[in-house]
């Protein structure tokens, strides 16, 4: 029997952690063709999502994906985020969340044969942000790369 992966519910146990601490829970997810996200918010192929109560409708998380309705621009839209795909949970106030290595995404990945098992996520922790800076991610379409603004709102910064 494969071993169940412990990503789906440290991603429920971080969203609970958020909302009852009364933060806004925020999702980083890597975008290929088994994620149904908005394409006009996609940047170098990853999007960051409020999965908040409040932005929210229908919030499902499963233990192979994540789904709900949220709005973008005024307009409703249906997502669906296979586990799998999830690089990052954490509280948007404060940075303080968990990280996780994305090493094959939920498309690459071939049917299982019954030989194989499935790899366990690696996890590795989200910088504190007293300790580090955290850049501030912009959804600007030009691509360049300036150095973070002070003062902007906290993001996550994965480190490899």
């Amino acid at each position: 029997m494969s071993e169940i992966s412990t990503k789906p519910y440290l991603l429920r146990a971080i969203y609970e952690w958020c909302t009852d601490s009364g933060y806004t829970p925020y999702l980083a997810v890597k975008v290929d063709a088994a994620t149904t996200v908005p394409m006009e918010y996609v940047r170098k192929g990853e999007i960051i999502l409020n999965i908040s109560y409040g932005a929210t409708s229908g919030l499902k998380m499963d233990n192979d994906a994540i789904h709900f309705r949220a709005r973008f621009n005024g307009v409703s839209r249906e997502l669906y985020i296979p586990v799998q795909n999830v690089l990052a949970i954490y509280a948007n106030e404060n940075g303080q969340g968990m990280a996780f290595e994305v090493n094959v995404t939920a498309a690459e990945m071939a049917p299982p044969s019954s030989t194989e098992e499935a790899a366990a996520p690696s996890l590795s922790a989200v910088p504190d942000k007293r300790t580090e800076t955290l850049v501030e991610t912009t959804t600007s379409s030009d691509g360049d790369d300036e150095p973070p603004k002070k003062g902007g709102r906290p993001t996550l910064t994965r480190i490899k």
